[in-house]
């Protein structure tokens, strides 16, 4: 492998900073992929990069981007390594900048709710310091342990309590971030502008291809006053969809409204005899008050039922348990979730359209979904695959059918082909169906225009022209 750019770097920015042992470049060859771990099972795994950069400060990135441009060596962002779409997949010739040891708190403003973080700021890390100061980012992704607030950004993340705090975009006030050519830029200023197109945007979902994030700024929210939970039985998901859809245009806004189809309600509690529905909600005690009371008669006059509230008390205390594929791929079994959305005239087309198709794959175990953060004018599904082969060489063609036949019945219906994770490389070859030539080609200039040397973590999201 060319190790020549590691050693431009160590005489820029030490020896400490930049690594080559085997060690520390096999634990970044790669995110949490599920196609890469099928790799690694069959004894085929991954290159690993030229070196592994750790930047201690803003300048560091500037530095190493710097290089990487003059040299055209590609760099590769690496957060918390929790992406699961192949946002990360190592390359020989590239530096894999890890930005895990800039994780600082550089600021809290309690009377402005704002908070301002290094890139690579754990998540979870980030939700504690607030809460302290009696805060919240509201932000609660199933993987904020193992996340980092610039991963929020850089993937256009979602978290659990959605429905009410908003996604990533309504939570970001500010970033900071490093451009190809190693010029440091802040988009974001005011609680509101209208000054021009919103650059925020252009990081927010970027995946690496962009620049590197190196700082972010979030609006927070005081800590809810109380909080209490509602569960509901719908007959059918087509009933539940309904429900959801009347509750929110009603104006109730329950931060989590999550509906289970009949498979996973099963799993998730073994009294369910149909879909579930769970909520919560908080805020202060009078509006929780009267939203729980206003659901309940939606759901009476719609003919949802009560469920038991301790299985959301489960949920929550088990919310955000995240599997080792290792346990799976040993018993010959590839599985994924993907989270896709549409309007409401089309959602229960794509369930029926998607959970059909994926029990046609031989050896299929498990074809269903759930709802997990809903609009106005409609809600995203996530479904979830299991196939079970036993020839080893099939797993990577299971595997990625399942994604096919998600992605296919999702365009078939109309609906948009990624809610929360990003693209990566596992939804690269469909970008151009959810964009349309038009906007695919502008995106391509946008990135010819700020990376004109193409080393921004080639292969991610981008599809070749």
């Amino acid at each position: 492998m060319n190790r020549s750019i590691a050693i431009t770097l160590r005489e820029a920015l030490g020896e400490a900073k930049v690594l080559t042992d085997p060690a520390t470049l096999g634990a970044r060859r790669h995110d949490y992929w599920m196609l890469s771990h099928v790799q690694d099972h069959l004894g085929a795994p991954g290159p690993s990069a030229a070196c592994v950069v750790h930047p201690a400060t803003v300048v560091d990135v500037q530095t190493t981007l710097r290089l990487a441009s003059q040299t055209g060596t590609a760099v590769i962002p690496f957060g918390l390594g929790s992406g699961v779409v192949g946002g990360v997949v190592a390359a020989p010739d590239a530096i894999l900048l890890d930005m895990g040891a800039m994780n600082a708190v550089r600021s809290i403003d309690p009377v402005n709710l704002l908070a301002s973080f290094d890139a690579g700021k754990n998540g979870l890390e980030a939700e504690q310091v607030v809460a302290e100061q009696g805060l919240t980012i509201g932000h609660w992704p199933q993987s904020i342990a193992v996340s980092s607030v610039g991963g929020w950004v850089a993937t256009r993340a979602s978290g659990q309590f959605s429905s009410a705090y908003g996604n990533i975009e309504d939570i970001v006030h500010s970033i900071e971030a490093v451009l190809p050519d190693g010029e440091l830029v802040t988009l974001g200023k005011g609680p509101r502008a209208s000054s021009g197109p919103d650059l925020r945007q252009l990081m927010l979902g970027s995946e690496g291809t962009l620049g590197v994030i190196t700082g972010v700024t979030l609006s927070l929210l005081r800590a809810a006053e109380t909080r209490t939970v509602s569960a509901f039985e719908a007959p059918d998901m087509t009933t539940g969809f309904a429900f959801q859809r009347e509750v929110i245009q009603t104006g109730w806004r329950p931060p989590v409204v999550r509906q289970y189809d009949e498979r996973e309600s099963l799993r998730l509690d073994g009294r369910a005899k149909a879909c579930l529905i769970l909520m919560v909600h908080e805020g202060p005690a009078a509006l929780v008050a009267a939203e729980t009371v206003a659901v309940a008669v939606i759901a009476e006059r719609m003919g949802v039922a009560a469920a038991p509230s301790d299985i959301v008390e489960h949920w929550l205390g088990h919310r955000n348990t995240v599997p080792s594929w290792d346990v799976f791929l040993k018993r010959g079994i590839v599985l994924d979730t993907v989270e896709v959305s549409a309007d409401w005239s089309r959602i229960g087309l794509i369930y029926d359209d998607a959970v059909a198709s994926l029990k046609e794959i031989p050896g299929c175990l498990a074809g269903s979904a759930h709802s997990s953060h809903v609009y106005r004018s409609g809600l995203n599904l996530y479904f979830t695959f299991a196939v079970q082969t036993s020839d080893p060489s099939e797993m990577e063609g299971a595997y990625l059918d399942g994604w096919r036949r998600i992605m296919e019945a999702t365009d078939r219906h109309g609906g948009s082909l990624s809610h929360h994770h990003g693209i990566g490389r596992v939804r690269r070859g469909w970008l151009e169906r959810e964009l349309g030539g038009g906007a695919l080609a502008m995106l391509r200039k946008v990135k010819a225009a700020l990376d004109p040397k193409g080393i921004m973590n080639p292969g991610v999201l981008i599809p070749d022209a």
